[in-house]
Order: structure tokens, then C-alpha cells, then sequence
């Protein structure tokens, strides 16, 4: 089977402001579908994405899972927890195994629903605020730098050095070539805030270095895993709050049913995570030839894993491009998956669920007080501004 190049800029604003019909044109087009403009496979459909997943000896990581990894921007992006295979991946995800253990977040979860129960309060007397630079980029940020141990006199620069990072794993487009600038401030970040000195005792930070101390990981290694935190550590929760806000504020009987029935506010934040998927794609390096839905793939391919497009796959969900909070997608792939999956999906798991949760317990009307804006990122996709109105009874 041969499927032929298709010249759609998945990088373009348009595209990155409305993916779905580009989406549903590759997904349509076949399993795997060369893009001309960039030299990468896409694998739209669903199925494609989760095996690709789960099959991280022919669909590499190493040495970063950016549409360009040669780039000299990559450098230190290369090789870190994200862009690395076992053994090394093992070596490097063992180190906070403990911290991220089921067992271990259950303990964090009653703090974290009065931190958010608090926030919202707080919110809801003011009766119209932005969700996002309220709440969505707030709340997670604040749960987040506290676990990693952060001064908090230095956490107002994290999701903007984040964002700088993500934007590199797309071409050297416009929004690329704006985050240069702001590369090197990761590095000084971690230097000047993120050291033995400063990071509190007992954090996620703390047990980095304890392992580097140790000889389990090398002093190189527990660096990269600090700038891991900085890059990887919020984005999907704080884009995932700010989609799940937007699509219940646009949905007055779906907030009613979520209100009746607070039971579906873990299942509405899944389908928020499908539904919008926070990390719109990350992308793999093929090791040996291989074949994909009767795709030939050669050696030294790259193939860049879809995830929103996976997400919205009417082959795998019924009614795909409907917002359903009695969907409850557990087997979606806005986390990723396999070995590479998420590894603070639990945290987002909780977070995410107790600000909605917080909303359904003060809120009796949740309705748009403005016209939301689209934050354009390479590889994220989230909102900018969300104005919302919000009422008790």
C-alpha cells in the first residue's frame, strides 16, 4: 500500500487555532501520511498512535521527540527523560517512582481539594474573573512548584519558559524562532533556583539530587530532570482546567447534569483531555523497517504521533467530535502512553477533578463572559484568556 505526500501545514495559524478538519482530512487519508512540507510520517488514527506508543524499540524517543532534533535549540532538550529509551529511561524514572506512586498521591489529594476549594471560593465572590490567568494557570502552577520544592518568590516565569520549550519541538517557524530568546533562561533558572540550596527539603527537587548523591543518577542527569520539571510539569494540566472551564461554560445542560450529578466530574475532565488535547502531538524516530496499516516505514523515518488527532478518531469513539461527560475516555492518549507516558498524569488526575469538583460545589451558573482567545503554541494547545461569569444560587 502507497499513500502519497499531502502538502497541510499542521504548523500554520489556522491549523493551530482549529486542527480538527486537517485532522479529519489525515485520518481519512490513511494510517500514515507523509507531509511533504516537514519530511515526517503522521499517524492520525487512533489505533496507530496507541501501538506506536507501546512499541518504544521501533518507534524511538531518543534523542528528543521534536518534529527537528538535530537543531542546535535541541541541544539541551536531547537525551533528557523525554528523549531517552531504556535503560537510561528506566534509570532516570525510578528516581521519583516513590513520589508519584499511587499510594503517594492519595496523600496529596485532600490538601490539594482545599487548596482548590479555597481558590475557587475566592474566585466566585468576584463573581466575573479569567479562568485561565485566574485559575487554570494558577492553581496547578502553585501545587506543582510546591511539590518540586520552588521559593515562591520564583515561580511566575515557569509556564512562560515551558511554553518557550515546547514551541521548539515544531519548525523553525515564527513562534520558534520567538522562544530562542528565552532557551537560555532555563538553564540560568535552574542554576539560580533550582539548586541544593534552594530547593526545600522533602520535595520532588530534594529527591533528584538525594539520587544524584547516591550515584544512582549522574549530577548531568538530576540537571535535566530539573529542567524536565520546569518544561513538562504543568502544561497539561493547566491547558486541560482551561479547555474543561471553556467547554462547560459553552454547555449550560451539560454544567446542570454535571451539578445534579457531581459524580461525572472525573469523567467530564477525561473527555476534556480528549476532547482537547493539551500536548497536540510528540514525535518518534523509526529504528527498523517496519509496516503501518500497510504503510512501509524505513529506518531513520521520523513519524509524528497525532495525539488530538488520535482522540478525535471516529473509528475508536463514537460521535468523536461531541463533547460527552458520561463518555468517560480512561483510554485516551492525551497523556501519551507505554513507557513514555505521562508520569504526572496522576497529579493532573487530581488537580483537574478537584477545581471542577470546587466549580460544581460553589457555582449554580457558569456562563462566558467574553470571547475566549487561543494561546498559539507549536505543541500545546490551550487557551489564552477565558472571561467567565459565575453565580451561586
Amino acid at each position: 500500500m502507497s499513500i502519497a505526500g499531502v502538502d497541510i501545514d499542521l504548523f500554520s495559524t489556522a491549523v493551530l487555532e482549529e486542527p480538527w478538519a486537517a485532522y479529519a482530512a489525515l485520518r481519512e487519508r490513511g494510517p500514515a501520511v507523509y507531509l511533504d512540507r516537514y519530511g515526517v510520517w503522521a499517524i492520525p488514527r487512533y489505533d496507530e498512535v496507541f501501538a506506536m506508543l507501546r512499541d518504544h524499540q521501533t518507534f524511538s524517543s531518543a534523542p528528543v521527540p521534536a518534529l527537528e532534533p538535530e537543531r542546535p535549540d535541541m541541544e539541551a532538550a536531547r537525551h533528557s527523560i523525554l528523549g531517552s529509551d531504556p535503560p537510561r529511561h528506566t534509570t532516570l524514572r525510578a528516581v521519583l517512582s516513590e513520589q508519584l506512586s499511587p499510594r503517594a498521591l492519595r496523600t496529596l489529594r485532600a490538601d490539594i481539594e482545599t487548596q482548590a476549594d479555597a481558590v475557587v471560593a475566592g474566585l466566585v465572590e468576584r463573581g466575573t474573573y479569567d479562568a485561565v490567568q485566574d485559575l487554570a494557570r494558577r492553581f496547578p502552577v502553585e501545587v506543582v512548584a510546591r511539590l518540586v520544592g520552588l521559593p515562591e518568590d520564583a515561580r511566575e516565569p515557569l509556564l512562560a519558559l515551558a511554553d518557550a520549550a515546547f514551541n521548539t519541538f515544531g519548525p523553525a517557524n515564527e513562534l520558534t524562532q520567538a522562544s530562542w530568546s528565552r532557551l537560555p533562561e532555563i538553564g540560568g533558572y535552574i542554576a539560580q533556583v533550582m539548586t541544593r540550596e534552594t530547593i526545600a527539603p522533602g520535595s520532588w527537587g530534594a529527591a533528584v539530587y538525594a539520587a544524584a548523591d547516591r550515584g544512582d543518577i549522574s549530577e548531568p542527569d538530576a540537571i535535566q530532570m530539573m529542567n524536565a520539571f520546569i518544561v513538562a510539569g504543568m502544561d497539561t494540566t493547566v491547558n486541560s482546567i482551561g479547555s474543561a472551564i471553556w467547554l462547560l461554560a459553552e454547555r449550560p445542560d451539560t454544567w446542570a447534569a454535571l451539578r445534579e450529578d457531581p459524580s461525572l466530574v472525573r469523567s467530564a475532565y477525561e473527555e476534556a483531555l480528549r476532547y482537547e488535547s493539551p500536548v497536540s502531538f510528540f514525535c518518534r524516530g523509526v529504528t527498523r523497517p517496519t509496516e503501518v496499516g500497510g504503510v512501509q516505514l524505513d529506518a531513520g523515518d521520523r513519524v509524528m504521533l497525532l495525539f488530538g488527532a488520535a482522540n478525535r478518531d471516529e473509528r475508536h469513539y463514537a460521535d468523536a467530535d461531541r463533547f460527552d461527560v458520561r463518555r468517560n475516555p480512561l483510554d485516551h492518549v492525551a497523556f501519551g502512553g507505554g513507557i513514555h507516558g505521562c508520569a504526572g498524569q496522576g497529579l493532573a488526575r487530581i488537580e483537574g477533578p478537584a477545581v471542577l469538583g470546587a466549580l460544581v460545589r460553589h457555582v449554580e451558573f457558569l456562563e462566558l463572559a467574553g470571547e475566549p482567545s487561543r494561546h498559539l503554541n507549536n505543541a500545546v494547545r490551550g487557551l489564552e484568556r477565558l472571561p467567565i461569569a459565575t453565580r451561586t444560587s
